[in-house]
């Protein structure tokens, strides 16, 4: 009884694992390469063409030991962080039923 419940849960984590891994594949890479203007602790800022890119990084960045002037390319994609929703506006037909 005993390996049947440590095999369940192995088979749970592992299918939990996979999900996360799924979830990540999901979102879209893109990447930015140019200069490097500045590196902080918690950003990364590069020269693309006229405008200067400012990107966060953090203890997981592979490869965030740059210095200025060290021409780069970085990979990364876009995660909201934060949601609001406003609601739609009333159809026009909605608005005439009131009436």
């Amino acid at each position: 009884m005993k390996n049947i419940t440590r095999c369940l849960c192995l088979i749970a984590m592992v299918l939990g694992l996979g999900a996360i891994q799924l979830t990540a594949a999901d979102a879209k890479d893109y990447q930015v390469t140019g200069p490097v203007l500045e590196v902080a602790p918690t950003y990364i800022v590069i020269k693309k063409g006229e405008a200067n890119w400012q990107l966060a990084i953090d203890k997981n960045t592979k490869g965030a030991n740059v210095k200025v002037g060290d021409k780069v390319t970085i990979h990364y994609t876009m995660v909201a962080s934060d949601i609001e929703v406003k609601l739609a506006k009333a159809a026009k037909s909605e608005k005439s039923d009131k009436k």
